[in-house]
């Protein structure tokens, strides 16, 4: 299949970041780790609906939430001191990847 770059890197930062995050204390399971492995299955999945939408515009926008709420859910990882500083700055790497990606595809359907 002929997948979109930002389905396949928000994929490649799921496969990367979800067993890191299962990993975190337990004190941290249920709230951080959890919402945050949500929010990137979300994000995946509304990526794989705003393809193949009719009106992408909205669905891209409310992704473009979801992926600041990332953005700050991997700070409280780093605030935290859930994770070393190397896996934070790979992560926000990746997240700023997938975001430069969503504000190109954004300005793409607000120019039709």
């Amino acid at each position: 299949m002929d997948e979109l770059p930002i389905i396949q890197h928000t994929y490649d930062l799921i496969k990367w970041y979800v067993p890191i995050l299962n990993r975190l204390p337990k004190t941290y399971k249920f709230t951080l780790s959890d919402r945050t492995i949500n929010g990137l299955y979300n994000l995946l999945e509304g990526l794989i609906i705003a393809r193949y939408a009719k009106e992408k515009i909205t669905h891209l926008e409310a992704l473009n939430i979801q992926l600041s709420i990332l953005r700050y859910q991997t700070r409280l990882l780093l605030d935290f001191k859930l994770v070393q500083t190397n896996r934070y700055e790979y992560a926000v790497k990746l997240i700023n990847e997938i975001g430069t990606e969503l504000g190109g595809w954004i300005k793409q359907q607000s120019q039709r």
